[in-house]
Order: structure tokens, then sequence, then C-alpha cells
């Protein structure tokens, strides 16, 4: 899946950005961003007062055609003010519907039944199709269509996408062992399976009810602008309140018109317009690393994270166990036992026996021969799979009580040298493959959960950012503390369920840290839901790419840096168009106000330094000049301001030297030359 998939062509964007922008207006935007709610409001007020003088002549208010073009101009400022809001969230609804276009319904090997007898007779139908009762029929290599109870066989199944345990684990009909869960992998044998859970009632439903229940926390950031920016509007609400009585004290009319656009013009308008906008220079930044993001705001919490949780299975590990060592034992050379060790497995089509093939190398596996053998496959029964040779040899290889079992029934004894072994590789979080000739111990293979590469390095570039990562895993304690020390991770969670993870990530968040979640498995998607930022892997189930805010496409559990690092740029971006915002906002208040009351009281002049044509065309300047200047810095937001890893106060300086200063002249130099142009026409 390549990240162009997932862009809508620039027309198609446009136009559904402007369809949302005419329709934008909505009350829950006052939390979200009072400063265009607030402009919306005065558009729709500035329309009322239009309408006004138009059927009532009322020259008290101003002209009709005067104040057509302001509430024209006005609703070009919520326009180019809601336009990037708009293109960000045609974005992100693109974004997730592709996701959700990917997701299908697993067959299901539904057992007929005539009354209440079940026949033989088997007919495939969606898992949507079953009810509680119905039997299923699953092979090797199916997806356990339901949740249920094995009422027949018992097989091999990997649970690692709900579980996260990479291990393959043995259910059974009958006994504590016989639950198995939708979503979950036949590894072998065959398994008739009865439905237990309802609508509603089945482990998916669980985790969307834990998903449902999660709340991601506002951020520091996101609650200082959003203070900073209702503390403007209400400073400059009150400005404007208080010009009245001033207004009639000078004896200069004020109309609502003239009010309204000073208003518009004094509050915080561009920065108010251009935040979605910056949204989507990380939400573009992001796609460009091959990380699809649902919202700009989940990129720049990214820029705060403190803590990282990783779930091992397909994030940190590779996912499958692969062979990477051969220990011969009992008196057997080493290259005698890897002959048998390979012959046992060249018809194994497991992850596990294709590396056993690929440990061994080419050169071994070369001359080997296996014409007119029998081979013997895997089954949960048995626990192990082997080869007949033509002259009567058998070679065996399995779990370690297994062959221990077969060698016992033989008369043979497990030697204690393997044993040793067994227990040297499981106590480094290994699973051991015990082999056997002719009931005889010869050795045991070492598989393991292989580290990704180069992600020790990676882990130590985010400790130096100042990111703790923490490993989580369903494994015992013992395998969760070898592969988090290989690994190089801060600390892990072992035998971890979907609420331990939750519950985690509460915690942090109580003691004021920003948690980041990366997972794969449907038993990550609560804790990706509740994560200020959760990345799925798009290898990952469906439930995990639905509950993150992000997905990775490159399955890259360290992709967390170069998100952090387009966070920190978005929030930099962010930080010197809030000062140039703020300084444009004093310089027009400065600008404008001289010239409405400067022939009322002339001891204004000394700072009527634009020396405007008229109050009115000062207003209508400074209105024109407002509306231009978000789509004018709409480039520098997407494009962003580079990101340097300098020090705060450094940071301040340049932002107050360049955006502040900048800030203050380009408003004079601005509205100067608009009121050149508009004076033409009065």
């Amino acid at each position: 899946m390549k990240s162009n998939d997932n862009k809508l062509f620039p027309a198609a964007l446009v136009r559904e950005s402007l369809a949302q922008s005419f329709v934008k207006l909505n009350p829950r935007l006052l939390i979200k961003n009072p400063v265009m709610f607030t402009v919306e409001v005065g558009t729709l007020v500035m329309l009322v007062v239009t309408l006004f003088t138009l059927f009532t002549g009322d020259a008290s208010q101003g002209s009709f055609g005067y104040n057509l073009t302001i509430f024209i101009i006005l609703l070009l400022t919520v326009l180019f003010g809601n336009f990037a809001e708009a293109i960000a969230e045609a974005r992100g609804k693109a974004q997730a519907e592709s996701l959700r276009k990917t997701r299908e319904e697993t067959p299901a090997k539904k057992i007929l039944a005539v009354g209440e007898i079940f026949t033989d007779e088997v007919k495939v139908v969606s898992s949507s199709q079953l009810k509680k009762g119905d039997l299923f029929l699953c092979e090797p290599g199916d997806i356990i269509a339901a949740d249920g109870e094995i009422v027949k066989g018992l097989a091999s199944i990997d649970e690692s996408a709900i579980t996260g345990e990479s291990a393959p684990v043995i259910r059974e009909a009958g006994g504590d062992k016989s639950s198995v869960v939708g979503g979950t992998k036949v590894l072998s044998d065959r398994i008739v399976v009865k439905v237990t859970s309802g609508a509603g009632e089945s482990f998916l439903d669980k985790m969307i009810a834990l998903v449902e229940g999660a709340s991601r926390q506002k951020t520091p950031n996101e609650i200082a602008l959003t203070i900073l920016l209702a503390s403007f509007t209400l400073v400059f609400i009150i400005v404007c309140v208080t010009l009245k009585p001033f207004a009639d004290y000078a004896q200069t009319p004020i109309t609502i018109a003239a009010f309204i656009s000073l208003f518009v013009c004094l509050i915080p308008t561009t920065i108010g317009g251009l935040l979605s906008a910056i949204g989507i220079a990380g939400m573009d930044r992001a796609l460009r690393a091959n990380v699809i993001t649902k919202s700009g705001k989940a990129v720049e919490t990214a820029g705060d994270v403190d803590v990282l949780l990783l779930d091992k299975t397909g994030t940190i590990t590779i996912g499958n166990r692969k062979a990477t060592n051969f220990y011969a034992t009992n008196g057997h050379s080493q290259e005698e036992f890897i002959r048998f060790s390979v012959l046992s497995s060249l018809a194994d089509d497991t992850p596990e026996g294709k590396s056993i093939v690929e440990l061994a190398g080419k050169e071994r596996v070369k001359g080997l021969s296996v014409a007119g053998a029998h081979f013997v496959k895997f089954t949960a029964e048995t626990r192990s799979s082997g080869i007949d040779l033509p002259d009567g040899t058998r070679i065996r290889k399995g779990a370690y009580d297994a062959i221990r079992d077969l060698a016992a029934k033989a008369g043979n004894s497990f030697p204690e040298e393997t044993l040793a072994t067994v227990q040297q590789i499981s106590g480094n979080g290994g699973t051991p493959l015990v082999v056997a000739v002719n009931n005889r111990i010869t050795g045991v293979i070492e598989l393991q959960d292989i580290i990704k590469p180069g992600i020790q390095e990676r882990f130590e570039r985010l400790r130096k950012m100042g990111v703790k990562t923490v490993m989580v895993t369903g494994d015992n304690p013992l395998t969760a503390k070898y592969i988090a020390n290989k690994a190089g991770v801060d600390d892990f969670i072992a035998e971890a369920r979907p609420e331990d993870k939750m519950s985690y990530i509460r915690k942090e968040q109580q003691n004021g840290r920003l948690v980041a979640m990366m997972g794969d498995g449907t038993n990550d998607a609560p804790a990706l839901a509740q994560a200020d930022v959760g990345v799925a892997m798009n290898s990952g189930t469906q439930a995990a790419k639905e509950a993150g805010n992000m997905v990775d496409l490159d399955n890259d559990p360290t992709k967390l840096i170069e998100i952090v690092e387009i966070g920190k740029q978005l929030l930099m971006t962010r930080g010197t168009l809030t000062t140039f915002s703020i300084a444009n906002d004093v310089a027009k208040y400065f600008a404008i106000v001289p010239a409405l009351f400067v022939a009322s009281i002339p001891a204004l002049q000394g700072i009527n330094i634009m020396h405007l044509h008229s109050p009115e065309t000062a207003i209508l300047s400074a209105v024109i000049f407002n509306a231009i200047i978000i789509p004018l810095l709409i480039p520098l937001a997407l494009k962003g301001v580079a990101y340097r890893p300098i020090g705060a106060s450094a940071l301040l300086r340049r932002n107050l030297l360049v955006y502040g200063v900048g800030g203050v002249i380009i408003p004079f130099i601005g509205i100067k030359l608009i009121d050149m142009l508009v004076s033409i026409f009065f």
C-alpha cells in the first residue's frame, strides 16, 4: 500500500472542501475554534444589518452598498478560515474510508442441520450470518469466524492477534481449553466449533466497548492556545464595547457594521483561520513518511510525547518464531544433527519449519534426498511432525514433553545434557524443539522471536529525545525481560491484558505525561484509542487501525522518531504564526482606531502615522487586509517552519524578531496600500 493511494485528487478535494466551508457554521466550533466561530456569528449579524439597510434605508447604519461590501469580505474571511479545516476533514474522511474498505467478512464453513440434527453437509457463508448455537468447521489456515467452544477435535491455534502471545496454543474439545476467539487462526488439524456469542457479546464487541469508553485528553499546547485565543477574543470584545461611549463622547457616530468589522479585524483571526492549515501540513509531512494520520492534532501531540508503549509481537519482533541455533546432544555430531533437523523440516510449510531449512544453509540442503519418504504433518494431538525415510529411519521433532514421552514409551531415557539445553533456551525466552531419531534424542533446535533489525539504535535515539519506551506483551515475565533487554527498551509489561494496557496509559496521563501507543493486534485497540497518539501497524488487524489515529504503512515500530520530529515542526510553525497573528492584530488596532477618531479628536493626529483617507476606507481596508492575509499565509503554514533543535529561549527570541516585528510592519504597509486603492471609489 502506497501513500499516494490515500490521497484525494486535488480537484475533488477542493470541491468537497468548498462545499463544507459553506455549511461550516456549527455551535460546537466555539469550543474547538472560538475565533472562527465568533467571526461566523459576526458575519451573520452583518448580513442582517445589510438586509436591514436595504429594506429600511436607514442611513445611520451606513449605505447598502458599503454594508454589502463589508458582508462579502467577511464571508470570504469565513470561507478562507474554514477552507483549510474543511480540507483536513475531507482528507481524514477519505483516509478512514480507505481503511474501512479493506475490511472483509471472514468466510465460515457452516455445518448444515435438518431440524435439530446436524448433517455432514458444509456450506460456506459469511461470518455475519452465523448465529448462537451454529456449528462451523475449521481446517489448517482458516480464520475462526466467531467466538465459540470446540465440540470436536483439537488444533494448534495462533492467537497472537488477540493475546499478543506469539507461540501457538493447543485448544481441544472439553475442559477449560475449549474456548476459541473469532479472528484467531487454525494452524493444524480440524475442529468443529459451536458459536457461543450472540450479537454484541463477542471478544471484538468487548474491545469495541473499551475503545468507545476511551477518550483522548487535550494536550497542554492545545489548552494553552485555546485559552490564548479565547482571551484575546474576550479582550477585544471589551475594547469594541467600550468604544461606543468613547465615540459618543467624541461625537463620532460608529455604525453596527463598523463595530463588527473592527471586532473581526482586531481578534486573532489569522491564527484562528490557519490552525487547520498547520494541521494539514503535519498530516502531509507524515504521509510523506508513509504514515497515514486521521487528524492534524495527532501529529501535533506527537511532538510532546513522553512515553511510548509498543506491542511486542509484530512491532518489536517480526512475529514468527525462527530457528536460531542447533544444539547436538547425546553423542551426535553437529553436522549429523543438522541433517536430521533438515530432513524432518523439508515438508514443513510452517514459518518455523522453513526457518530451520534456511538456517541450515543451501549447501547442506542441496545434497539431501527424500525420495520415497513419508512426511508426518504436525498435529495438535502429537505436538510433533517429522519424516519416515525409505530405509525405516523415523525422525520426529516437536515440543519437549511430547518428544520426551515418545522416547520414554520406547524405553529410551531423556539425557540430562538435553534437558539442560531445553531449560537454557526457555530461560532465554526461546522455544526448544527436540529432535528424536528412532525414538532416541539427538538434539534441540532453538526458536526465538526475532528482533527487528536496527531497533536497538532507534530506541537509543528515542531515549535521547526524552521518550521512555515500554514493551507490552502477553508473554511471561521471564520471556518478556529477555526480549526487552535484547531490544533495548526502558521498561516492559508482561502478561498484559487489554485492560492492563489502558490502565497503564491512564496512570501515565494522570501524572501529566503524553503517551503514544504502537500496536497491531485487536487486543491493542483499546490502548490505541486511549493513548494521546495511537499508531497502528499496517500489517495489523482492522480493529487496531480503526482505534488508532495513525497508521504506519511501513510497519516500523520506531517510526515515532520521524513522527515526533514532524510534530515538533508543527508546533514551531504554529508558534511562529501565533506570534505573527498577535503582532498583526496589535498593529491593526493602532492603525485603525486613530483613523476613526482623528477628525473628532485632533490630538490623535500624532499617532495617525498612516493618514488613511477616511474612517470608512480605514475600516474597509482593514477588513480586506484581514481577509487576504489568511490565504497568503496558507503556503507558509503548509510548508512549515524548518525544525531546529534549539532551546526554548532561543526559539522565542527568533520568533519575536522575525515574526513579531514582521507582524507589526506588514499590516501598516498592507492597509495603507489597500486604502490608497479603495479611496479612488470614495
